[in-house]
Order: C-alpha cells, then structure tokens, then sequence
C-alpha cells in the first residue's frame, strides 16, 4: 500500500529537520524511520555516539548561563510566541506526528492542541510561581525568610513514540521556563516531531543551544543522558522506568517517571449510556490504544451490563480505520511489528483461556501492515496476560459487576495506578466513587482528557505507574531546586545576653503559646 506524503515532508524537509542532530565520525550509524501507514522508509537520521551525546550536554550547559540568567518574565514570552507558532503550523506538526506514529489525524491534531494548551499556561503563570516567596520566619518581624527557586542546570528528558508531540514538547516547556538547558533523547521512531517542534521554538526566540537533541538505541542513548543530568524526565515503561530511578537514585539527582497503566472505567448503573459508550470508545481506540491514559477495563454495574456490552460493541465496529493525512478516518494504525505481534499475543491468549470477542480480534494488513481492530473482549479470566499486564493497543475488557464496592475493589486490583474513569448521572455518586481509586488522575464522564487538560492541576501516576507530577505547579517547580533565604534583625534566635537558661525558656515557651493562640503558622 502507498500513501502520498504531503509537502510539508518532502526528503527534503526532512532533511532539514535532521540538521541540528549531533553526527561526525564518533557515530556507529544512521537510523531508519519508517511510517507505520505502509512500512516503508520515511528518512534516516544520523545515529547519536555517547561521546556526541557529551558533546550535546557541554553545549546545553554553556548556553543555560545566560538563559538561565534573563528574566522570568523573557523566556515566558518565548512560550507566548512559540504558542502562535504551533498553532500556525498544526497541519504540518499533524503530518510529521501521523506520518511517525501512524495515529489518525484527530489523534494527531490533539497533541498539537496540547501542547498549545501547555505553552499557553506556562507562558501566563511561570512569572508568578518562580517569583521569590515570602515565608513565616521563626520570629515575627524579627525574622524575614525568602524562598527562591533556581533552575537545576542541565534537564535530561527521554520520551516515547506515542505521543511524540506532547510528551517531547511538553515536558521541555516546563524546564526550559524554569532557566534550564534540556538534553534530549526522543525515541528515535518519531525523533522528526520533536526536531519540527524545536525548530518553532528557535523561532520564537528559544537560543539554539540550550535545547539538544540526540538520538540512538535507548539502552545506550538513554543512561548517557540521565548519566549527564542534573534531573530527569521519563515516560515509557515500568521496567525501564526502574532503571532510570536506579541510576538516578545512584547519582542523588531527581526523576519524574511517568510508567505503564492498566486503566479502569467504572459505569455505573445509574449512568448514560450513550455518554458512557462514547467515552469508552475513545478512552480505549484513541491512537489506537497506544496512551499511557487508555482505558483498558470497563466494570460495569450488572444492571446495565447487557446494553451497555452491546452498545459498546457495536460502536466498536462501526470505527474507521484507515491511512490518510486527513480527517477520513477515526484510528490509525500501531506504531510497528513488535507492537501488532503484542497485541495479537494479548488477544490469542485471552480467547485460548475463554474470553470472547464482542468486536475485532484481528489485524487489518489489507490497510497497511500494522493495523488492528478495535477489540472488545468479555469473560477474560485472572490467568489470562491481558487481565493485569498492559497491552497498549486498542484491545479493552469488560466486566459485569454487582456493586460500586465491586466495582472499586477491582480497579485498584492492579500493580497500576496512572488514570481511571467514573461514568455517572450524579457528579456527587462518581465523584465519592474517584476519590477512593488509586489512581493519579480521575475523569468523570469523560475517559481521559479532562484530567489531562486540565494543565493547572498536578498529573501523574502512583504504584508501579511512575513518581512525580507534570502539569501545574508542582511540573514546573520539579524542575527547579528551592533555597531558603532568612534574614534575622535585632535580636538573635538562640539565647544571648540576659536570655538564658530558664530564663531564654520561659520566654520562648511564652511566645509559642501566643503563636499558636493567634493561629500564626
């Protein structure tokens, strides 16, 4: 199968794109990227040797000096103008971002959406949360205490392949306000989105060294840049994800670790239906079930298991699955073989242990070479891979339940803990029923995007789905390091003078007393 590449990735582009890539005789390669829609060879892309890779953090870091150095206020209207630039160029970050991932162009264009929503909040409130903080000091108006905050130097980011827009720009956008340099090491499947991205970021203002990218095998690529950190960002899997923290861990410097998800949906037997299959079909199929956030088991209330199971289903198999850089279709295809060849496993094995297919169960290769459709799976028994271990592709169980209890005791049931779903009527019944999952982020009626857009409020995984926040304050003051600052007048703290002894006692305990009765912290 061909499918017609559009301008805005001629060789030529792409050629263009790969240019600030470190390359010289220390590398062992090129690297083929090949578009999932049909397999072929999109571009190569020179390989990153370690010693480049310590070329790249030397640059970063002389170039942080002096960003680090302006003002807050400068490098957040680099964000401001480096929102007007993706937005301006969203059909060509939806082309490079389909033609890497093989995601639908809705898929596509909501990275682009995202990462504008980020650029957006950091550009407006990155002043005011990085602005010195006045503390209480240990004695009122006798001592004043100041927080600053200072950038940590050198930020390494490692982000996957299927949501190369949104995971590569959008955790750079909080360390590079912040006054850091990123060294940055994207999966060499989708390096293009993020070279794309970069380069409208240079064009609103973004000095070019202080944002490095490299490229190359991630067990080699990847531990030279955590190696090279001040702190890192990871998102992939859990296994690797330990790797990162252990090497972090080693070197005493910071890691956010956004890991893997098994995610519930939980229908209640009071809730839409129609709003419920809606949001379980795109909870489960959007990038086709490629999303740490994807919804890979629906417990549904017995009562309304039936209809909902069949409405679910039906809709399942009426998705539109195709190639195209365009709004033809609404799922694209799976990133590559190893990722097909996962989910037929997945499949095979839950069938050959008694689940049945309700919808799908199969690849599309008469599509392209790695499609698949969208499944529905019921009857998954405990012993099956699926059942606990997550597939990441456009694969869902569901399962009838008695009650909520039932309903949360399963969902928590799991080595996971990233995002989780609650469809009710009652926003008071759903919202009762989110507050005891274990769970970093919870949606309402809706699967994923809510939390996840809701880009002032901290998201982030708990269990074995990862440690640390992005988004909100806690994502931009993660990549800074805090320093208290406390200036002491008249009097000194400890005892002097005439204050000592029973004496110095007698006063301070006087005064904690009258702190706590006037209620000051």
């Amino acid at each position: 199968m061909t499918v017609a590449l559009p301008a805005s990735l001629d060789p030529a582009r792409l050629a263009h794109l790969a240019l600030p890539l470190h390359r010289g005789s220390g590398g062992s390669g090129e690297i083929e990227v090949r578009m999932p829609f049909t397999g072929a060879v999109l571009t190569r892309l020179p390989e990153t040797s370690v010693e480049q890779v310590g070329e790249a953090a030397r640059i970063a870091r002389a170039a942080q000096k002096s960003w680090a150095a302006s003002a807050v206020a400068s490098r957040a209207a680099v964000l401001q103008r480096w929102h007007d630039a993706v937005l301006g160029a969203a059909d060509d970050l939806c082309d490079v971002v389909q033609a890497e991932s093989g995601k639908s162009r809705r898929d596509a264009f909501e990275e682009v959406a995202d990462v504008a929503n980020t650029l957006r909040y950091y550009g407006l409130v990155a002043e005011r949360m990085l602005e010195p903080k006045r503390r209480h000091g240990v004695l009122p108006l006798l001592t004043r205490t100041v927080e600053l905050r200072h950038p940590h130097g050198l930020v390494g980011v490692i982000s996957p392949w299927n949501y190369p827009l949104t995971l590569a720009a959008g955790d750079a956008i909080a360390a590079l306000v912040a006054g850091n340099a990123v060294l940055h090491k994207p999966d060499s499947r989708t390096a293009l989105t993020t070279l794309m991205v970069r380069e409208l970021a240079l064009g609103a203002g973004l000095p070019a060294g202080v944002w490095q990218v490299v490229v190359g095998d991630g067990a080699v690529v990847g531990p030279a840049v955590v190696g090279l950190s001040d702190h890192v960002v990871f998102t992939g899997s859990t296994a690797t994800g330990r790797i990162v923290a252990e090497q972090a861990g080693r070197r005493l410097i910071g890691a956010d670790l956004e890991l893997g998800g098994k995610n519930p949906m939980i229908v209640c037997a009071d809730a839409s239906l129609a709003r419920a299959v809606e949001g379980a079909v795109r909870g489960a199929f959007s990038s086709a079930g490629q999303l740490c956030l994807s919804i890979e088991r629906i417990y549904v209330h017995r009562s309304v298991a039936g209809e909902f199971t069949a409405r679910f289903a039906a809709a399942a198999r009426k998705v539109k699955l195709g190639a195209a850089f365009g709004y033809r279709y609404d799922m694209g295809s799976l990133v590559g073989p190893a990722q097909l060849a996962k989910v037929q496993a997945h499949v095979d094995d839950a069938v050959a242990r008694g689940a049945s297919v309700l919808a799908g169960g199969a690849p599309r290769t008469g599509l392209g070479p790695y499609f698949f459709e969208p499944t529905v799976l019921t009857g998954v028994p405990s012993t099956a891979t699926c059942f606990a271990t997550e597939t990441f592709g456009p694969v869902v169980s569901v399962y009838p339940v008695d009650t909520d209890e039932e309903a949360i005791a399963a969902a928590n049931a799991s080595e996971f803990g990233l995002n989780a779903a609650v469809y009710s009527r009652s926003v008071r019944h759903a919202r009762a029923i989110a507050e005891r999952l274990e769970a970093g982020t919870v949606n309402i009626n809706e699967p994923y995007a809510a939390a996840w857009g809701s880009v002032d409020a901290p998201m982030g995984g708990v269990k074995a789905s990862g440690i640390g926040r992005r988004h909100g304050r806690d994502g931009l003051l993660a990549h800074t390091w805090a320093q208290t600052i406390a200036a002491q007048r008249l009097w000194p703290v400890g005892e002097h003078g005439p204050l000592r002894g029973r004496v110095y006692q007698r006063l301070m305990t006087a005064g904690l007393k009258t702190l706590k009765g006037l209620r000051r912290p």
